[in-house]
């Protein structure tokens, strides 16, 4: 997700304000007990916690090459879908014309591409665990809304809808078996799509690894005051801030890519690509679009471009 804006310094270190706080009065305390109670033997050599890390930083760096490889894939996956929606919505346009274009195939085809419209919006929802029928009165009929509410997987169920539909438009001669063909062909690929999102879902990273760096992570920040408070004095609680606050952003960084699909600022932002998507498919039913529902993005703060 590229941002127009910056993101606030309030929203990054509020990830880890209680860390901070809690490794200052760590530091102080070390500080105090050095030169106030005079217990000299406390320090360590600096090239302990260099050794550390420089092990800490490898698997932080691992961390965020996992993270942000299941973010891009994401993002990668909602790129097909994209091309998928239009690719549908044109071929239902063009595959089904008419010498005399009938008010059924006319209602066919508004009800196709207004329910793929619906589609994008649904799949989104359910990765996020959120109501997947949320917002699609305006796209689906009552008929079809009740029929969907039936499965868990609604996103399933309006493309199982998509097929019948297709099927129809078959018998009604609307297309022939070589059209239905290519359609089912575009069908797959967005269940395809939808298969490979739930994969990133409910694949977790492993816990073990996770927990383990960040052992390491504390393990590092426990050792560095007492390798440098013998040559800073007062100044290593700063710079014990600093450097500790580094390690625990990128840290927290990988988390949160990780899981793009946690309705999170730093997310794949499903919402406003379902919002182009729908933009563009009504345009091409040559219908008016409504500006201001483009304004309706996944994080009022931040603007995607």
């Amino acid at each position: 997700m590229l941002l127009k804006k910056n993101i606030p310094f309030g929203y990054v270190f509020g990830k880890i304000k209680y860390e901070i706080l809690m490794v200052a009065v760590y530091s102080m305390l070390v500080n105090i007990l050095y030169y106030q109670y005079g217990y000299k033997n406390i320090s360590i050599p600096i090239a302990v916690p260099m050794v550390l890390g420089t092990v800490l930083s490898l698997l932080l760096a691992f961390r965020s090459n996992q993270g942000y490889d299941r973010w891009w894939e994401a993002r990668t996956i909602w790129g097909a879908i994209v091309n998928d929606s239009r690719s549908l919505s044109r071929q239902i346009l063009t595959l089904t014309a008419s010498d005399y274009p009938s008010e059924e195939l006319e209602s066919f085809r508004e009800r196709f591409i207004k329910r793929q419209a619906a589609w994008c919006y649904s799949l989104g929802q359910s990765l996020r665990k959120t109501d997947p029928l949320k917002g699609l009165e305006r796209l689906l009929s009552r008929r079809e809304l009740n029929y969907v509410m039936k499965y868990d997987n609604v996103p399933a169920a309006l493309l199982l809808l998509h097929g019948r539909d297709i099927k129809l438009a078959l018998e009604n001669g609307w297309i022939n078996n070589y059209q239905q063909v290519s359609l089912d062909q575009t069908l797959s690929k967005l269940c395809d799509s939808m298969g490979k999102c739930e994969r990133i879902k409910n694949t977790i990273f492993p816990a073990t690894y996770s927990l383990y760096t960040h052992f390491t992570l504390l393990f590092f920040i426990v050792l560095l005051p007492f390798a440098l408070i013998d040559s800073l004095g007062f100044m290593e609680i700063p710079l014990v801030v600093a450097i500790s606050a580094s390690f625990l952003l990128i840290e927290r960084m990988g988390i949160s890519l990780q899981d793009p699909f946690e309705n999170k600022p730093t997310d794949t932002p499903v919402t406003t690509i379902a919002r182009t998507i729908e933009r563009d498919l009504r345009q091409m039913l040559h219908e008016q679009h409504d500006p201001q529902q483009e304004e309706v993005l996944d994080h009022p703060k931040y603007y995607v471009l």
